[in-house]
């Protein structure tokens, strides 16, 4: 299994760049590229606080996906 997300999307819907996501949550772009490529697996802190500034419930940012793309 890995981590799944939509962070690029709801990124985008709320009309955010990676580096003003980054600012308000207190990381970097290269971060926030990571987590969107899901290169990077985010701390339960960091999920929560991407969650809450894109205005989401972390369990539509986030999903644990099978091996075979199947989740959510």
């Amino acid at each position: 299994m890995k981590l799944a997300n939509q962070l690029r999307e709801l990124r985008s819907q709320s009309n955010l760049t990676q580096e003003q996501l980054a600012d308000r949550v207190g990381v970097t772009r290269q971060t926030i590229i990571a987590v969107e490529k899901s290169k990077f697996i985010p701390s339960v802190k960091l999920a929560l606080e991407l969650a809450r500034a894109l205005g989401t419930p972390i369990d539509r940012l986030f999903w644990l996906q099978d091996d075979e793309g199947e989740g959510k």
